[in-house]
């Protein structure tokens, strides 16, 4: 069978599986396991086991379910609650103050769990509801906590580049230095449009509330110890010291601990929550890496992914309308699919082509990541505006999309702004680790 043909078949049933509410492992296992079997008869039914578990074989995949639970054990615990109020009593002063303190807990939280929707649901149960009460609109305070959930796929340690790294057997310590810089310029791109918005409207200067000095530093005990396990996890990592995965186990243990120490969680029903919940969310990205290496070894054996980047690559495009079109194509994929499955099904695909054309691959995996994060606030997948319509069910969520409408457009700018200047993105990484090879 042509490639092309092959190729264009494969979509359709993907789609076609997908369109009828068949989970993404599934569909991508229920795809391959078809064209094998009529391009190879039952003879593929022998190898489709054994190339389903190659998948999982590889010792790097063991950080996931060590950073899922380091997040589990964070956002089990009032430590979400305890990180927004540090920040509201320190910025109190600031113009805009309380929506700028939701977003920078967003980013610190987002770096401790490494989940947009945990990020979500931690800081937008306690920020909605105060800055609403507060006097901020609607839509500026349901999409403030949407698009800053988003920004736990990109500030390290983040799960989504280890899946990138995996999928695509680049350096995941390099990953997760390349996304630092840009996280925080997000971030800071974030903070600037709220300041403009409140300095403009003059939200919540009227409900200001007075914080004493012995305020601010009496809740810095229950917060820095969990900044530090940030800290000291990337050092590691950073350093040389330990592995991805060795980091995440320490990383998890001592998140763990802090939960005890710090918040009494000695119920073992407490404990049992952090690893069942860490156990079915494991699982889930697990069993989508499996069939992602099933689906993989499908589109290989029709030559279809081959096929692909040999006809982008001839086609000869500019590389920057070529990078323009690969944009537009991972957003129209992430308003469909979630981060990961996209990252599996795309990202091995397009590193060939973006490194012929002369990009580095480690800048892509940070554009990549950005334009993941739009789709988490876009529909109809946009499952960060799902998690804060749960918040505060009477808020429709064309209210919250219409708020995390111009936190979009700062994504957008911010591809725009790497795209111009890229050393934003490699310029720690080689000064950490020296130049890529």
């Amino acid at each position: 069978m042509e490639p092309g043909i092959a190729g264009l078949l494969v979509a359709l049933c993907v789609f076609g599986l997908l369109a009828i509410g068949v989970p993404v492992a599934f569909t991508l296992a229920i795809t391959a396991v078809i064209f094998l079997i009529a391009d190879r008869g039952m003879l593929a039914v022998s190898s489709i086991a054994e190339n389903f578990f190659a998948g999982l074989a590889e010792f790097t995949l063991l950080s996931i379910p060590m950073f899922i639970v380091m997040g589990a054990a964070v956002a089990a615990t009032p430590a979400g609650k305890d990180l927004y109020e540090a920040l509201d009593r320190w910025l109190n002063r600031v113009p805009g103050g309380l929506i700028i303190s939701n977003i920078g807990a967003c980013s610190i939280f987002a770096a401790l769990s490494g989940s947009s929707p945990a990020t979500c649901a931690a800081i937008g149960k306690m920020g909605i509801p105060e800055m609403r009460q507060r006097g901020y609109p609607d839509c500026l305070a349901t999409g403030a906590i949407a698009a800053g959930g988003t920004l736990g796929i990109l500030i390290p340690p983040s799960i989504t580049m280890i899946v990138y790294g995996i999928a695509t057997e680049t350096s995941i310590g390099r990953l997760f230095i390349a996304g630092l810089l840009p996280g925080l310029m997000l971030t800071g791109l974030f903070m600037a449009w709220s300041l403009y918005t409140a300095s403009r409207s003059g939200y919540d200067f009227a409900n200001r509330r007075e914080v004493t000095w012995g305020q601010r530093f009496s809740i810095l005990p229950r917060v820095l110890p969990f900044i530090a396990i940030i800290v000291g996890v990337l050092c590691v990592l950073y350093g040389g010291v330990a592995t991805p995965s060795e980091a995440a186990g320490v990383g998890a243990a001592f998140c763990i601990l802090l939960a005890i120490i710090i918040y009494r969680m000695w119920n073992p029903k407490a404990l049992w929550t952090i690893l069942s919940t860490s156990m079915r969310e494991s699982v889930m990205i697990l069993m989508i890496i499996a069939c992602a290496a099933l689906f993989s070894q499908m589109l290989s054996s029709f030559y279809i992914t081959q096929a692909a980047a040999e006809a982008i690559a001839g086609a000869g495009l500019n590389k920057w309308v070529l990078m323009g079109s690969i944009n537009v194509f991972l957003l129209i994929a992430g308003f469909f699919l979630p981060p990961v499955a996209v990252i599996l099904m795309t990202a091995p695909i397009l590193l060939p082509i973006v490194i012929a054309a002369g990009f580095d691959p480690y800048w892509f995996a940070v554009i990549f990541t950005i334009n993941m994060e739009i789709g988490l606030i876009t529909p109809p997948v946009g499952l960060n505006l799902y998690v804060i319509n749960g918040i505060v069910p009477d808020v429709p969520l064309s209210t919250v999309l219409k708020g995390a409408l111009p936190f979009m457009l700062c994504m957008v700018a911010a591809i725009i702004i790497l795209c111009i200047f890229p050393g934003i993105v490699t310029w720690l990484p080689n000064l950490i680790m020296g130049p890529a090879i």
